[in-house]
């Protein structure tokens, strides 16, 4: 029963990152009309390193894709760990939308626990 938990949140977790990813390439998601001042400004100076939008969109592809697979969930959520580092600093800077990125957060810990065993031999 665990098991199947944890795929289906994966699987919801990585459709979010792919789906974030993309919307970096094809711009389908309007900006919120209601974005407060600071927010605009913080994306606007992120916008201007050209490289920056499409490395993280290829990296929650990327990690996405991997972390709905069982084989790679390891190797997705290495991936993703720096990506969710600079949405809760954003987040965190921004005041809002702080349950949703703490969810996230408890599935990216859940993955990164229950794998801990593969990572063991990178620190050894």
């Amino acid at each position: 029963m665990k098991k199947k938990i944890l795929f289906i949140a994966c699987l919801l977790f990585g459709l979010m990152f792919i789906n974030a990813g993309l919307n970096k390439f094809l711009n389908y998601m309007p900006v919120p009309k209601d974005m407060p001042p600071n927010a605009m400004a913080m994306f606007g100076a992120i916008m201007q390193i050209k490289w920056l939008m499409p490395l993280i969109g290829i990296a929650e592809i990327i990690g996405g894709i991997l972390v709905i697979i069982p084989r790679f969930r390891a190797l997705g959520a290495v991936i993703i760990f720096p990506v969710m580092v600079g949405i809760l600093l954003t987040v965190i800077s921004l005041s809002s939308g702080i349950p949703m990125v703490l969810v996230l957060w408890a599935v990216l810990i859940w993955v990164l626990f229950e794998n801990r065993e593969k990572y063991f031999h990178m620190i050894r």
